[in-house]
Parts: structure tokens; sequence; C-alpha cells
């Protein structure tokens, strides 16, 4: 009785212990490289996106300072992006952004872009 019991007990340890940990579909994780040059890559195009479809103030992509990531049929991006206004003054903003394939930044959509504070 005692050695079957070890043995459920040390099956129970390799299974939890072999599991590999995942991003859960639909939770909201912090991005952790966010010097990835990727990541920065998709701030600096939420930042043309928003002067593109009209954002007049003229802001230049800085760096990606913060995110966080969702796993869908894709990656949801919120991103908090340093950018320069036209005085040289720097302005957070948060970037909301889906990409479908991210070999392919025309699979990339647009959701939002607003001042952080």
């Amino acid at each position: 009785m005692r050695t079957n019991l070890l043995l459920v007990a040390i099956a129970t340890i390799v299974h939890v212990v072999a599991t590999p940990t995942t991003a859960i579909p639909g939770g909201w994780f912090k991005i952790k490289n966010i010097a990835d040059p990727h990541i920065q890559e998709l701030g600096k195009w939420a930042v043309l996106e928003h002067t593109q479809l009209g954002g007049n103030d003229g802001l230049r992509f800085v760096k990606v300072v913060s995110g966080e990531e969702q796993i869908v049929n894709g990656v949801n991006y919120r991103l908090v992006i340093d950018a320069l206004r036209l005085d040289g003054s720097h302005g957070t903003y948060k970037a909301v952004l889906f990409e479908k394939d991210s070999s392919n930044p025309k699979t990339r959509k647009f959701i939002s872009f607003t001042p952080a504070n």
C-alpha cells in the first residue's frame, strides 16, 4: 500500500513539474522584453498610423516603455509609448493594436491611440 501511495505521489510531482507553463489564451500578460525590436517596431508603427489617420500633432516615436499582450487568434497589444511632441517635449501615449501574423505587417490593425496622462 505504501509503495502505491509513493508511486502516485511521484507521478503527481513529475506531472506538475513536466507540464509546460504557457500563456492562457485571453489573459493579458506583461511584455517581458520591452526592448525586443519587434515590440519597438509595433510602437513606431502605431505612432505612424496615428499621424496618418489624422493625428495632426506631429508626434515622433521615441520608444515603447511598457506594454501587455493578449494571446487570441493573433496577439492584441497595449503599448505605452514615449513620443516627442512638436515643441520638443516628451509625451506618454497608450496604443492598442492587433497583429494576426508577426511576420506580415499587413495583418496589423490599429485600434486606438490616446494620451496616457
